[in-house]
């Protein structure tokens, strides 16, 4: 008898429960992907720790990798009698997404973390402060209904702490800023309540800003393994390798992900239009409906930008991520038009090959 009560504390709620039911009362109970290893995951389950293999229909039908199982989603399995072992029969619908455009020249989209609440983006205050790239990482949770959360990181070895709080919280008006030494254990208190409701928060950043330190003093043990910033050169090696789910002390999940060297969008409309909402207000006080806020007479943004109410490196930062939006829009629906075009030869194909058997 599988206690569904036990399985919250992993992050299960009325949403997934409701996505499981045609698989309740029969063989099969619900998982949760702690780690994706390159042939098999490790799951958490209300019967303890489990693995899985890849194998059987469920793979055979992905269309895609994002059909296959992510860190985070939730599944229906069939444990394995007397082994602490589980086979997946479905992933189950996920309530949101953490994805980017995956790295390189393909069109196609990677699933950095499934079913997460909140995203802490970590910053780290040793180092330059990059609001560009910050904006970025807050584009991609907004667009994926993730309340993203920035962490300054490694006060400790920063001089001008208010400072740069000033700054990134001017820059990101509306986004809850926190700054933290997980060294000293200052700032670390007042995360949790991001984790209350036995909610999912995810951990990204570049490599060395401090994310596996931070996940070890949530954690309150030495779970993750941790490589020290160079204060010389201050840049850090890549301690994480794989995405993991960790179960936070008082309730929650964590999960640490390896660093991002690139960080391209993959949608963003929607997360653009909430992070720079003043902006595209700007826009409906343009003179012109086809205003390209350059040269124009009565163009609302230049007059912002004149006034010194409007950044315009911030202007420039949005209309380069709407350039990027707009652009990997195109490059979708040109493959989408391709897989479509592919789907109909195949089905042409195999409609005369059943013809020619017909006649035979």
């Amino acid at each position: 008898m599988i206690k569904q009560n036990s399985l919250k504390n992993f992050g299960w709620n009325d949403f997934f429960e409701a996505n499981f039911s045609e698989f309740a009362g029969g063989e099969y109970i619900p998982a949760r992907v702690a780690v994706e290893h390159r042939n098999y995951y490790e799951l958490y389950s209300a019967v303890g720790e489990l693995t899985a293999e890849k194998a059987g229909k469920l793979f055979y039908n992905a269309l895609d990798g994002n059909d296959l199982p992510a860190v985070g989603d939730w599944l229906a399995v069939k444990p394995v009698e007397n082994e602490a072992k589980a086979v997946i029969h479905a992933v189950l619908p996920r309530l949101t997404k953490f994805s980017r455009k995956k790295a390189g020249a393909t069109t196609e989209e990677q699933i950095v973390a499934a079913n997460i609440d909140t995203v802490f983006i970590i910053s780290s205050l040793n180092q330059e402060l990059n609001i560009r790239r910050i904006e970025r990482y807050l584009t991609l949770a907004w667009d994926n209904n993730v309340k993203p959360v920035v962490i300054l990181s490694k006060a400790d070895l920063c001089e001008d702490i208010y400072g740069k709080l000033a700054e990134t919280e001017a820059a990101l008006v509306g986004t809850d800023v926190h700054v933290v030494s997980a060294k000293e254990g200052a700032g670390i208190e007042e995360l949790y309540v991001y984790f209350e409701g036995n909610k999912t928060v995810a951990v990204i950043g570049s490599s060395g800003v401090g994310k596996s330190t931070l996940i070890n003093s949530l954690l309150e043990r030495e779970k993750m393994d941790v490589s020290d910033i160079s204060l010389y050169k201050d840049k850090g090696r890549h301690t994480t390798t794989h995405r993991e789910l960790s179960i936070v002390p008082g309730g929650g999940v964590i999960m640490d992900t390896p660093g991002m060297r690139e960080i391209q969008l993959w949608e963003g409309g929607d997360g653009l239009s909430e992070l720079f909402d003043d902006i595209e207000k700007l826009t409906l006080e343009c003179k012109f409906s086809d205003c390209k806020h350059d040269s124009e007479p009565g163009c609302a943004i230049q007059a912002a930008i004149s006034a010194g109410t409007l950044e315009e490196s911030r202007f420039k930062s949005y209309k380069k991520l709407q350039n990027e939006v707009n652009y990997i829009a195109r490059k979708q629906d040109k493959k989408l038009q391709i897989e479509e075009k592919k789907r109909w030869k195949k089905l042409i194909s195999e409609g005369k090959k059943r013809s020619e058997e017909k006649r035979k």
